[in-house]
């Protein structure tokens, strides 16, 4: 055979490396659905969280450790992207009133917890983050937090306008508004949640207030006491 005639060697690696990088990204994105799977399933099957472990969801998936690795740093940056994927996407905000926003705001969380009940994993991952501190803390970095600052946008918008007022706390103002929503999502399980219509008489609700009579109408109809 001439040199002419002889296989050209790769020079950084078999062909199949050499051709990774153009089929990178669906290799990729393969990969990551494969070990979303695999969480969700050993979770499903009753594996709890203390015994999650990165070998095991490797097995699982059918991929190496290293795969998982280059892409979370550990597990639980893993296990609060699972929860948090099972989630809708916060809903855009910038409506045509700040009530406008708050009722949308206020339907995610519903829709939110009727996801929460339907998805078993989603129940089990949040049941049993409380024994997991680090879990928790990314939890609440990643998915609570910006759920709390767009509600405290939605507020400052109302009280910027002139329609929410300005003497009480922002955070105050937050949890009146959504402390209901709140209530039944999370502590009450089995509250009904399936009316589109509630998240604006809840919102509603608190923005007319739930006094009969305006509170100035009531204490002038009680008797003096001359």
């Amino acid at each position: 055979m001439t040199s002419a005639d002889t296989p050209l060697k790769p020079c950084h690696g078999p062909v199949g490396e050499q051709d990774a990088p153009r089929r990178g990204r669906p290799r990729s994105e393969a990969a990551e659905q494969a070990i979303y799977a695999a969480v969700e399933k050993l979770m499903e099957d009753g594996t709890g969280l203390s015994e999650l472990s990165i070998e095991r969801i490797a097995a699982e998936a059918g991929v190496g450790k290293a795969t998982i690795y280059r892409r979370w740093p550990n597990k639980e940056a893993l296990l609060v992207d699972v929860v948090a994927r099972l989630e809708e996407p916060l809903p855009p905000l910038g409506g045509p009133t700040y009530r406008d926003d708050l009722i949308s705001a206020v339907d995610y969380m519903r829709r939110r917890g009727l996801i929460k009940r339907s998805r078993w994993i989603v129940r089990s991952a949040l049941g049993q983050m409380n024994a997991w501190p680090e879990l928790k803390h990314t939890y609440h970095e990643r998915v609570v937090h910006p759920r709390r600052q767009m509600i405290r946008q939605i507020v400052r918008r109302g009280v910027e306008e002139g329609e929410l007022r300005a003497d009480l706390d922002v955070e105050l103002l937050c949890e009146l508004l959504i402390g209901p929503i709140l209530l039944r999502t999370v502590l009450w399980d089995d509250a009904p949640l399936e009316d589109p219509d509630l998240p604006r008489q809840m919102v509603d609700a608190a923005l007319q207030g739930i006094g009969a009579r305006p509170p100035a109408q009531r204490a002038s109809s009680v008797p003096s006491a001359s």
